[in-house]
């Protein structure tokens, strides 16, 4: 990754997170981030399980936060699903 740069983004959704995801039709929800395929997880719901509500708010990890993996897809088809899920 000449530069620095991954492939990998947070971000939080105004509204029900795992609401947003099952709405995603290429990008498929996963445990693991890693692959060739985009894949998207709740870190609430699996890194971060074992915490607290209140311990992940601390750290900035809300139940509204996504990690999104982005794989080999046309960037414009992971665009409009994601825009379609929203």
């Amino acid at each position: 990754m000449p530069g620095g740069f991954g492939g990998m983004l947070s971000f939080e959704v105004k509204n029900d997170a795992n609401k947003f995801m099952s709405r995603l039709k290429l990008i498929k929800r996963a445990i693991s981030l890693g692959g060739v395929e985009s894949t998207i997880t709740s870190p609430a719901k699996t890194s971060h399980v074992k915490m607290s509500a209140s311990e992940r708010a601390a750290i900035g990890v809300t139940d509204n936060l996504v990690r999104l993996s982005v794989g080999i897809e046309e960037p414009n088809d992971l665009i409009k699903d994601i825009g379609q899920a929203l």
